[in-house]
């Protein structure tokens, strides 16, 4: 009787454990749901701020935090610059790995198929900043003009996922090789124009302790561990210290993490299958729910031979993605995107362009960068567009590319340190990621995909072969 208890009390636990945990698995793996998480947490910071009972938000995030060590306090920076240099720096590492894949064997790793992308991400970059300075040619507001610059590819990719089978997954491509070169990009603006006071020793210390991390990858370590202590309590405390942002740590680390395997995929399947056949002549009970010594330390060795088969790099990338997409990037949103309209001096914001830049710059800039730079490169002959791509698609491209927000928040609060100049921005991107999301989706959704017409190899192929060919990524 005990045992049917137990197995009753098991089942009981179990069924609502699947009924919670199954649809958050499904929901993570969409992607549309990261965008979605963001959006709320930017809805929650709006009213948080503006309610005028419970914990004040602006002093929540100002609260200070420190370590204590022989008698002395160090790092004693607020909640807010934890976030944005600590938290955020996670962000960074995971651009980081992302860059580096693609330029190892991504879409940047081919010239022709990246320079189209790649010139539609500089002008992307140019054209808003053109039109930032133009409207705050001088004075304190002038540094905000690398606050258009960038693209935020989580929301941007949930947008285009409404549109579902409409949009092809070479256009998902370019807007993914685009975003990442912008990301690139708000890299170098941030550590060209965006850090002050440096300490040219705690610079080199940092630069060294990179170095070191390439040396070793070099050298054949592929320790996960040894690139997080290293990359760690090395690399990015002494940029920390050193004035540039410490998010450039993050980056930098995240290209000295291996990209190679140590088998590649020939040896791999005749291991696992060496393996397996190990594994199916063990004698065992299969009444025994355990395994014994020997089927132990074959799969022992099948993990082992995986791991080895995969990149650390990639490893990493698969390990951080949720961590950032669903806790990180929401917190950042959470604490940055508050704005308390009771206390906004609507005279001082009239008296200068900083939120119509920023608007401006996003929704407009981007949109013409984008389309003109990708014309420019496809009509040069520099690079040419995937099959079934024209102009409009890249148009409808320009447009969910306006949609700034997590880097452009991020500039926002390196560029200014006057509270109304930061909030002016906070409106100039909401305005302009909103906007641009809706124009985006309406206008792509009335210019569906055409596919490319067969060829002879494949119209000797089955109706199901062929979508089986489209429908795998590169």
């Amino acid at each position: 009787m005990s045992v049917i208890f137990f197995i009753m009390i098991q089942r009981a636990v179990n069924l609502p454990m699947k009924i919670v945990f199954k649809p958050i698995q499904k929901f993570i793996q969409q992607e549309k749901s990261a965008g979605l998480i963001l959006a709320i947490n930017v809805l929650l910071a709006f009213i948080w701020a503006n309610l005028s009972v419970g914990i004040d938000y602006e002093d929540f995030f100002h609260q200070k935090f420190g370590f204590f060590f022989n008698g002395k306090l160090y790092f004693n920076y607020d909640l807010h610059h934890w976030i944005n240099d600590g938290l955020m720096s996670i962000f960074f590492f995971v651009v980081g790995l992302e860059l580096k894949r693609e330029f190892v064997a991504g879409e940047l790793s081919q010239p022709k198929k990246a320079l189209v992308p790649f010139f539609a991400a500089i002008g992307g970059m140019i054209v808003p900043a053109i039109i930032y300075i133009l409207l705050n040619p001088s004075g304190d507001v002038h540094k905000g003009w690398g606050i258009p610059m960038a693209t935020d590819i989580a929301f941007a990719l949930a947008v285009m996922s409404l549109l579902g089978d409409k949009i092809p997954l070479s256009l998902k491509i370019f807007l993914t090789a685009l975003a990442i070169v912008d990301d690139l990009g708000a890299v170098l603006v941030i550590a060209l124009f965006y850090s002050s006071d440096i300490s040219t020793t705690n610079l080199l210390l940092g630069l060294g302790f990179i170095i070191f991390m390439y040396s070793a990858n070099k050298a054949g370590i592929r320790n996960l561990w040894f690139y997080a202590l290293f990359g760690i309590f090395g690399g990015w405390v002494a940029f920390m210290l050193s004035g540039v942002h410490a998010t450039i740590a993050g980056v930098l680390a995240a290209f000295t993490i291996p990209a190679d395997v140590r088998i590649d995929e020939t040896l791999f399947g005749q291991k696992i299958n060496k393996l397996l056949l190990q594994f199916n002549k063990l004698d065992a009970d299969n009444s025994i729910p355990t395994l014994t010594n020997e089927q132990l330390h074959v799969l022992d060795m099948t993990k082992k031979v995986t791991n080895d088969a995969i990149p650390p790099l990639q490893r990493l990338e698969l390990l951080l993605h949720p961590l950032v997409s669903y806790l990180i990037l929401p917190i950042f949103a959470l604490s940055n995107s508050g704005v308390n309209l009771q206390s906004m001096s609507w005279d001082l914001i009239s008296q200068n362009n900083v939120c119509i830049g920023i608007f401006l710059g996003l929704l407009l800039g981007k949109t013409i960068g984008v389309s003109l730079f990708s014309y420019l490169a496809v009509t040069l002959k520099l690079g040419s567009l995937s099959p079934g791509l024209n102009m409009k698609h890249i148009f409808g491209v320009g447009l969910l590319s306006s949609i700034g927000f997590t880097m452009s928040l991020f500039v926002a609060n390196l560029a200014f340190e006057v509270d109304i100049y930061k909030v002016e921005s906070k409106i100039g991107i909401f305005s302009a990621s909103l906007l641009g999301g809706l124009l985006g989706y309406l206008y792509l959704s009335q210019f569906p995909f055409t596919s490319v017409p067969k060829n002879d190899k494949l119209s000797e192929l089955s109706d199901k072969e062929v979508d089986n060919t489209h429908s795998v990524a590169p």
